[in-house]
């Protein structure tokens, strides 16, 4: 069974942490880069941080630096977003994708999470 399975939402207070995990099955996960997604409501998608397929180089959106880490265990076939010093601003549904290389915005990518939940909030 193929599937890409996003885990590890919940509600965080302001300055909290976080830890997502993707873990993928039935497919090659070192042949794909992995990249997080976010949609808050009534707000479009946007693109979190990225993951290479080859070298592990990492991208992140400004709105997340220095906060978010993104790794990735390939004995486990998972990559991770780790989420520190979580705003209010950061609550959405956050979704994995994987795909041949890193991108920003896909129409269709590869293979795509169910999402997970985060809320940030006092």
């Amino acid at each position: 069974d193929v599937q890409l399975q996003a885990s590890g939402g919940g509600s965080v207070q302001p300055g909290g942490s976080l830890r997502l995990s993707c873990a993928a099955s039935g497919f090659t996960f070192n042949d794909y880069a992995i990249g997080w997604f976010r949609q808050a409501p009534g707000q479009e998608r946007e693109w979190v941080s990225c993951i290479s397929k080859h070298d592990d180089t990492a991208t992140y959106a400004e709105s997340v630096k220095g906060r978010f880490s993104i790794t990735r265990d390939r004995d486990k076939n998972t990559a991770y977003l780790q989420m520190n010093n979580l705003k209010p601003e950061d609550t959405a549904v956050y979704h994995c994708a994987a795909d041949p290389r890193c991108y920003e915005w896909r129409l269709i990518h590869d293979y795509w999470s169910q999402g997970t939940l985060v809320t940030v909030s006092s």
